[in-house]
């Protein structure tokens, strides 16, 4: 990113942190401002979970030799995003008030660690339920940096090597385990057969991309277990060949598995029909799960799995969302259910999604809600 500033707009510290949905949420939005963006980077310190606390403003929790340096001039905006960058946000802020005497603002995407009025403005999601306080902004889904352009972009970049497969074009976006929900081998089997009925139910094609949380057993099952013409990609770190977008781009429906909110939101951005893929099934279901809706305790198990770590892990995570701190939990189920209502998305296999889904509109909210911070 560009460290030129300009007197015109604003400048902006973008924070990155090592998790790829916070920094493309973080990035997404700088981007969409349109100001004078600089990027941060840092490497943490392998105690920071210990210094890092919700009310702290410092940067004993970064390796600072190996992090961007922060210096003045002062931003007017830092965005953040994860708990790692927190403190490191609030210290940017204190300083700049000591040295230059300038309100630095403060925003934080997704959910804070530290008390919302820390903030000069949080932009959150459904599945962090958060209180509805004057400086939270509720949207319905992440930001991106998902454009019509850059998907088109990207998508004529792969054309010819998906011209000779028959349309149209399924996009299967892979994610992995996450919380009670598990993407095994079993998972990866399943996602095949339904993937290729739809194919099948169309006469199309499959584009088949997995991540880096996507388990080699999973990969290797689901690989094998597609019969329907395909490409399929296995993720490589640092590939710049990387199809994701390419895909998505090309799509003319989208196969998504329910685990990754941000990859939910990337399907739906495309306009294209959209699936949602439950990973786990029985006691492990996203969509319909008696021990998450409190139906069963810990000694009722599958009938056809048996009692298994994940249906301990479903049962510990219900325990945790009913009675730990609200903002420290999150519930996905929320957001997935928000894209059916809204006919979006649906399971695959239970039918259709609306062929023409009504646009995402939270970048627009974002942005505004920003910009408003400067007009006061």
């Amino acid at each position: 990113m560009a460290e030129e500033r300009s007197s015109d707009t604003p400048v902006v510290w973008l924070l990155m942190g090592n998790r790829a949905g916070d920094n493309s949420q973080v990035l997404g939005l700088g981007e969409a401002l349109g100001w004078t963006l600089i990027e941060k980077h840092f490497e943490f310190q392998p105690y920071e979970k210990f210094v890092n606390l919700p009310w702290g403003a410092h940067l004993r929790g970064i390796k600072k030799d190996r992090s961007t340096p922060m210096s003045a001039p002062w931003p007017d905006l830092v965005i953040s995003a994860g708990r790692k960058n927190e403190p490191i946000a609030r210290w940017i802020r204190a300083r700049a008030l000591t040295e230059e005497g300038k309100r630095t603002r403060l925003i934080h995407v997704g959910r804070p660690w530290a008390a919302p009025p820390n903030w000069d403005l949080v932009i959150t999601t459904p599945q962090y339920r958060l209180p509805n306080d004057p400086n939270i902004l509720h949207n319905e889904t992440p930001l991106h940096r998902v454009t019509r352009a850059r998907l088109d972009e990207e998508a004529q970049k792969w054309a010819e090597r998906v011209a000779h497969l028959p349309k149209p074009l399924v996009a299967v976006l892979c994610g992995g385990n996450s919380g009670p929900y598990p993407f095994d081998r079993a998972s990866g089997e399943r996602l095949a057969v339904a993937a290729d009925a739809l194919a099948r139910e169309f006469g199309g094609s499959l584009l088949v991309t997995t991540s880096k949380r996507t388990l080699p057993e999973t990969t290797e099952a689901l690989f094998e277990g597609i019969q329907s013409p395909s490409i399929l990609y296995d993720w490589k770190p640092d590939d710049p060949d990387n199809p994701f977008f390419a895909f998505l781009g090309l799509a003319d429906r989208v196969i998504v598995t329910a685990d990754s909110v941000s990859m939910m939101t990337e399907a739906c951005v495309t306009q294209r029909p959209v699936y949602l893929y439950d990973t786990g099934e029985g006691m492990t279901s996203m969509k319909e799960n008696p021990w998450l809706d409190g139906k069963a305790g810990p000694g009722a198990g599958d009938p056809k799995m048996g009692l298994s770590r994940w249906h301990l892990k479903a049962h510990v995570y219900r325990l945790t969302m009913r009675m730990g701190p609200q903002r420290l939990t999150r519930d996905i189920r929320i957001v997935q259910q928000l894209l059916i209502d809204t006919k979006r998305a649906a399971w695959l296999g239970d039918g259709h999604p609306d062929p023409h889904p009504e646009p995402l509109r939270d970048m627009d909210r974002a942005v505004e809600a920003v910009k408003s911070l400067f007009e006061e």
